[in-house]
């Protein structure tokens, strides 16, 4: 199964792809908002490029569990990516991604982090949910 991984920001989504059958991601790139709205767009013809059978995005929630300022925006996203491309949704929980990408994303070649620190955070994202699905022996 293929699968795309969405980083959300107020400024910029991060783009990762994955798929089940090696349980690993790979950043993809990251989109500028258009007027302070996903480009959907740019999103449309990703989708339509990788054809996934999923979506994940991950949900930014305080170490406590409680919201953080994004994460109802981050659900209505996930709400419009359901609706516009008609592809299951699942949230992830995100928490200390972007720490971790921040820790990580030094270590890779300039090309990859040409494609920037949110599709870095995507790919974890989608490698966090990969794992989730793993069964336990």
């Amino acid at each position: 199964m293929i699968l795309l991984g969405f980083d959300y920001g107020t400024r910029k989504i991060g783009v990762a792809s994955g798929q089940d059958l090696t349980g690993q991601a790979a950043p993809l790139t990251t989109l500028a908002m258009v007027q302070q709205r996903p480009d959907w767009d740019a999103i449309g013809r990703l989708i339509a490029e990788w054809r996934p059978q999923r979506l994940i995005v991950g949900l930014p929630l305080n170490m406590d569990d409680t919201p953080t300022f994004l994460t109802e925006r981050t659900r209505r996203f996930a709400r419009q990516l359901e609706g516009r491309y008609r592809l299951p949704v699942e949230l992830v929980d995100e928490r200390l991604t972007s720490k971790a990408a921040k820790a990580e994303f030094g270590e890779f070649s300039k090309a990859t982090r040409r494609l920037g620190l949110d599709a870095f955070a995507a790919k974890l994202i989608l490698e966090t949910w990969l794992a989730q699905q793993v069964p336990a022996p």
